[in-house]
């Protein structure tokens, strides 16, 4: 069955709104206060976020592939696995998603961003990624990596489906350790957002939404989050094409 291109963006819109309402919100359960999951800790949160992306994939994927990610769409252009033509129209789609899904997020903890009105880092974090340590060069190199073998890996792992290449195809359990493997081990220097859309439009959303208590919403950092995962794609997509 042929789905249309609008069908791919809708699925698009509502993978990636699943994965930032699951990812961002195990960020808001490990952090805000009276929240029964406070303090869980760094491995909740990236298992949260694994199984946040395997959600998305499995609501997504059949129809859209589930890339989720504008990172990975730029990267399976670049590497000849997806169409240009409709490289915008599911950014597009990914963007918005993210921005509905960190909505959801407010909504759904509304009564504990108010509790946690004089933690204003902390809910901010619940949004966006900001650096352990600020060092925009190391930060930048950081998200670069971790991209770099996010896409890579998913340009690998595709190589042996015999379905469209994309992380739908991929089925979602290998993604979901991919996310988790890098949360774990590449993730602690500047949160791994590895994805504009899970960073750039929650952070819109944290600027926009009345959270009471809240800080500036990070735009000196916020292209390092967008810019790092690009350049990482892209240069996942130059290799693969060298070794294959």
């Amino acid at each position: 069955m042929e789905v249309s291109l609008i069908s791919k963006c809708v699925f698009e819109l509502l993978g990636t709104l699943v994965l930032v309402l699951l990812g961002d919100g195990v960020c808001a359960a490990c952090t805000l206060n009276k929240s029964k999951a406070q303090g869980a800790g760094w491995v909740v949160i990236t298992l949260g976020w694994g199984f946040a992306v395997m959600c998305g994939v499995l609501i997504a994927g059949p129809y859209s592939g589930a890339h989720l990610n504008p990172a990975v769409t730029l990267g399976l252009a670049l590497a000849g696995k997806f169409l240009w033509a409709e490289v915008l129209p599911y950014i597009v789609a990914q963007m918005v998603g993210g921005f509905l899904g960190a909505v959801l997020v407010y909504a759904f903890y509304a009564d504990h961003f108010a509790a946690t009105s004089k933690n204003p880092d902390g809910m901010l974090g619940c949004f966006c990624t900001m650096p352990a340590i600020e060092h925009k060069t190391v930060n930048f190199f950081s998200e670069m990596i971790a991209t770099f073998v996010l896409v890579f890996l998913i340009l690998m792992l595709g190589t042996s489906g015999n379905a469209n290449v994309g992380m739908g195809s991929l089925g979602a359990f290998p993604v979901t350790c991919v996310i988790m493997s890098l949360g774990m081990s590449l993730g602690a220097t500047t949160g791994y957002a590895m994805n504009p859309a899970r960073d750039l439009s929650p952070r819109l959303a944290h600027a926009i939404l009345p959270i009471k208590g809240k800080r500036d919403s990070g735009w000196s950092y916020s292209w390092i989050p967008v810019c790092g995962p690009l350049t990482g794609a892209a240069l996942a997509a130059c290799l693969f094409l060298i070794v294959l």
